[in-house]
């Protein structure tokens, strides 16, 4: 990843997708250490309702760990998400609602 400085609300309002190219979500808002001063979630919404049926229709949205960023740009990858969101049992810790 690039590793110029950005302001961290420039990531708020960009699209998620997943590195398979399958549109995840919008970023709303941001989880941080502050202490560490590190960006340690990607809380979104506009969720693809395919993926978080329950959480969409809720009108909830999700926080993505973001250590499953990949890169950043006009758009933000992350690792796949869509197999991690079909086996929730297995990665019940990583997708908090």
């Amino acid at each position: 990843m690039d590793d110029t400085p950005q302001e961290i609300t420039s990531l708020v309002g960009r699209e998620v997708y997943s590195n398979n190219g399958v549109f995840v979500g919008e970023v709303e808002d941001l989880r941080l250490n502050v202490d560490g001063e590190t960006v340690t979630g990607l809380a979104l919404g506009n969720l693809n309702t395919e993926l978080f049926t329950d959480a969409a229709r809720g009108g909830q949205g999700v926080i993505v760990p973001y250590r499953w960023v990949r890169a950043v740009g006009d758009v933000i990858l992350i690792n796949d998400v869509v197999e991690r969101v079909r086996q929730p049992d297995e990665e019940e810790d990583e997708l908090i609602a």
